[in-house]
């Protein structure tokens, strides 16, 4: 209001009325204008959100007795910047038989998503029948939906900013992909086609044969209480073969294949894979780096004697300090350094 009566010259009865007026009151008189403003700035194209309002949203579980309905969700690989072009993992989870799929892209474009979900789809042992997604433009988008349309999926989405309406993705994204190629970047053709190589091979047998897992039954309150009830643990292929809507040909290969391949010689490959992976980082842009290269600056450190903190780096614990047994000064040395508000501190470096 100061700035106000500054640039205009308003009446009592007028600046009496703006003190009184709600924020929701003004928002109402004002929506047309408002709506002319956005059509003198943005033109004609509309945002993504006008598509958003055509897919609905599912926040309850898929409520099937069958398989195909499943949650999917992309899984960056930027390292420490999100800078640039980087690879991402597009994950699929069936929510069913926990049957999961993962394939690798460089970037997050509608098509490339697109044609990876129709590569998917076509290796499933089931026929794909929903997807349930995040807001991520990615997603949202006329090409998924167009392809949805075609091969009749449904497609649904969650809530904004509400990652538990995806919580089985979201499981999948850190078993399945995160704990296993870490936080590293990508962003190269070749890391990505080596992430695809042990996608569509060796990973996907492994997790889908030979993995067992549980599965939520229901939940049962008891008291203030709530308790989890699971099914026994069965490999994703067993609970495709239980269900008796997989597909009978693909089903006879798992099946030959889950007798012929070794599970351990399996993970050997998967480890070996990982380890090329791993190499095609691009490590100026790795956390992993970036902690080596502080580990060498703190190794480098103690060595020249902490630069400015020469003084205190030499200090040691005296013989007859009072230490508990397990603090042996030769295994576990104790320094003390100056902290960053002028006192000294202690530190002790664990063996």
């Amino acid at each position: 209001m100061p700035w106000i009566r500054k640039r205009f010259k308003l009446s009592p009865a007028i600046e009496k009325q703006l003190l009184s007026i709600s924020a929701r009151q003004m928002d109402r008189r004002l929506a047309a204008k408002k709506n002319q403003q956005r059509r003198r700035i943005y033109g004609r194209t509309k945002p993504g959100y006008l598509l958003k309002h055509h897919i609905p949203i599912k926040t309850d579980n898929w409520d099937v007795a069958l398989p195909g309905f499943t949650e999917i969700d992309l899984v960056s690989h930027s390292g420490n910047s999100a800078d640039g072009e980087f690879a991402h993992s597009l994950n699929i989870t069936d929510m069913q038989t926990t049957w999961t799929e993962t394939r690798a892209l460089l970037g997050k474009g509608q098509s490339a998503v697109q044609q990876a979900l129709d590569e998917i789809a076509g290796m499933l042992p089931f026929r794909l029948l929903g997807l349930d997604s995040d807001n991520g433009s990615e997603f949202i988008n006329w090409h998924l939906q167009a392809w949805c349309q075609r091969e009749h999926i449904q497609l649904t989405r969650g809530r904004p900013y509400k990652k538990d309406d995806n919580a089985h993705i979201e499981q999948k994204n850190w078993t399945h992909v995160r704990k296993l190629l870490g936080w590293e970047r990508y962003d190269t053709q070749n890391a990505v086609a080596a992430m695809n190589d042990l996608y569509r091979h060796e990973l996907r047998l492994w997790l889908n044969l030979y993995l067992p897992s549980v599965r939520l039954v229901k939940k049962v309150r008891v008291g203030s209480k709530l308790r989890r009830v699971y099914d026994a643990p069965r490999t994703p292929f067993e609970r495709v073969v239980a269900s008796k809507q997989g597909d009978a040909a693909q089903l006879s290969i798992l099946k030959e294949l889950q007798k012929s391949l070794d599970p351990f010689q399996l993970a050997k490959i998967i480890d070996r894979k990982l380890e090329q992976i791993y190499r095609l980082a691009n490590r100026r842009l790795s956390p992993k780096a970036q902690e080596n290269r502080e580990s060498r600056q703190a190794k480098s450190g103690r060595r020249k004697g902490w630069g400015k903190d020469a003084r205190f780096a030499s200090l040691e614990i005296p013989s007859g300090f009072p230490l508990s047994p397990s603090h042996d000064n030769k295994r576990s040395p104790v320094t003390f350094k100056m902290a960053r508000h002028g006192k000294l501190r202690l530190h002790s470096q664990m063996a």
